[in-house]
C-alpha cells in the first residue's frame, strides 16, 4: 500500500460521506465503474491510470496531476504501414 493509494482512498471515503452518496453515485459523477470506485478506496495499492486519475481529480475538486498515476503506453505512435493501409 502506498501513501499515495492511502491518500486517494481517505478522500473518495471522505468525499462519499460528506455528499452522502453511495458507490453507484460517484460512479456515475465520475463515469467509472463501480468496481472501480470499490477498488481504490479498499486501497490495494495500485496507482490509478491517468485517466481514472483525472476522473477522480475533478469529482474531488483537485488540481490537475495531483494524483499519482501509472506509467502507460503513449497512443500518440504513428500507426504501421499495415494498419495504414487496412484504414484505405
Amino acid at each position: 500500500m502506498s501513501e499515495d493509494s492511502a491518500r486517494l482512498a481517505r478522500a473518495l471515503i471522505e468525499f462519499r460521506e460528506a455528499e452522502g452518496i453511495s458507490e453507484r453515485e460517484l460512479a456515475l459523477r465520475t463515469w467509472l465503474s463501480q468496481a472501480t470506485i470499490r477498488t481504490f478506496e479498499r486501497d490495494r495499492g495500485d496507482l490509478p491510470t491517468p485517466t481514472v486519475a483525472r476522473s477522480f481529480e475533478e469529482v474531488l475538486g483537485w488540481a490537475p496531476g495531483s494524483i499519482k498515476t501509472t506509467p502507460c503506453e503513449s497512443t500518440d505512435r504513428e500507426p504501421s504501414a499495415d494498419s495504414a493501409m487496412e484504414l484505405e
